[in-house]
């Protein structure tokens, strides 16, 4: 039996369903859209035949993951995904130096906090004046977990790495600032998520 790298997550059948409609209303009809951390490929392929304008270019660290993305843009036959790219946000420089939006979905808390200002300081290379950031995933709010799912969920992800963890919507708020990102939404999603929506601002 011919091996298949195509991987599998279930939460992802479970959730693209609801973030699609907020990325069909916030990124921009055409352009080419960055996913951070893109991990399976399958939302790479579902949003990018959903939102057949824009070129959606996937990304992520683990050799794995990419041989995976790779996978599923084939087995979909995925016209306007690019091959994945190998990116590390805290790398000075990223292998494309503009693009019109950017999406990260369920990565924040899989990583150390430090990834995300420079993940946002990395948006903010990339992106025109109002390009859109989209973050999705569990968060705290005034410092303190939404369900007791998720401070359940927290400890479980300290458990696997003590640098991961569910973060705090302010503090993300107050790192985006610090990059020229305002934050415009805070959409409460099912499930104990929230989906943030992010804006580069204009100069001056």
């Amino acid at each position: 039996m011919e091996f298949d790298p195509r991987q599998f997550a279930p939460a992802i059948e479970r959730n693209r369903h609801l973030i699609l409609p907020i990325l069909q209303r916030v990124l921009p009809s055409v352009g080419t859209v960055l996913e951070i951390g893109s991990g399976t490929g399958e939302h790479a392929v579902y949003f990018a035949q959903a939102l057949s304008g824009l070129n959606w270019q996937p990304s992520d660290t683990n050799p794995s993951a990419l041989a995976s993305i790779a996978a599923w843009i084939e087995h979909a036959g995925a016209r306007n995904v690019a091959a994945p790219l190998a990116l590390d946000v805290r790398a000075p420089e990223w292998p494309l130096a503009r693009v019109d939006a950017l999406v990260c979905i369920n990565v924040i808390h899989y990583s150390p906090w430090a990834s995300t200002p420079a993940l946002l300081a990395g948006a903010a290379r990339v992106l025109p004046a109002d390009g859109i950031v989209y973050l999705y995933g569990p968060y705290r709010r005034a410092g303190r977990h939404t369900a007791p799912s998720n401070e359940a969920f927290d400890a479980w992800l300290k458990c696997r790495d003590p640098d991961f963890g569910v973060r705090d919507i302010e503090a993300v708020e107050a790192e985006a600032a610090a990059c020229g990102l305002r934050l415009d939404e805070v959409i409460a999603m099912p499930a104990n998520n929230f989906s943030l929506v992010l804006r580069r601002q204009r100069a001056g």
